[in-house]
């Protein structure tokens, strides 16, 4: 094997390195995301429980059921008070929705994890995730999982869409200017 090709083969192989240890890296952050996530969705849902308690302490001192209450602070003739009928109300969903988010999250495997996430996905609260974001490194058998489905991928996009595409196009290069 002449100098050229050899030079060439230790490059590849330090590229295929280098792209398997930023795959690794790159994919080794989607557990930590979606763990600072589920830290920022149970901080909205404690919240969001506080407040309603607060609505359910009244309807309770009313002698009313949540349900009812709200149907009658919805119907008062004041209309800024039957406001308030409709932000508790959409209190209580949303209470429903984060509950239902943080169950499918904390229920779901390795391999479950980003399809509960992506399903019961808060677009403000991933914003504000990853607006505050702190990059880790998890060690953690979810990490290295994922850290292993980013060597692979990478080494895929890379081979598939960058060095086989450019092998056959020398290939074919080498072969019209040989023919020449």
């Amino acid at each position: 094997m002449g100098i050229g090709k050899k030079a060439i083969s230790s490059g590849e192989a330090i590229l295929d390195r280098a792209l398997c240890v930023g795959g690794a890296a790159v994919f080794s952050q989607a557990p930590e995301f979606m763990q600072q996530y589920a830290q920022r969705l149970g901080g909205h849902l404690d919240e969001a429980r506080l407040q309603l308690g607060r609505y359910e302490e009244l309807a309770h001192q009313a002698n009313l059921p949540l349900d009812v209450y709200i149907a009658r602070i919805s119907a008062n003739s004041d209309a800024v008070i039957a406001k308030v009928g409709g932000v508790v109300s959409d209190l209580v969903e949303r209470v429903q929705t984060l509950a239902e988010a943080q169950a499918a999250f904390q229920g779901a495997s390795v391999f479950t994890k980003p399809l509960a996430f992506f399903s019961h996905l808060d677009t403000s609260i991933a914003q504000n995730t990853w607006a505050a974001f702190k990059p880790a490194v998890p060690m953690t058998i979810e990490g290295l999982v994922y850290a292993a489905v980013g060597i692979v991928a990478t080494l895929l996009l890379y081979h598939g869409c960058i060095r086989f595409p450019l092998a056959r196009g020398w290939r074919k290069l080498m072969g019209r200017e040989a023919a020449t």
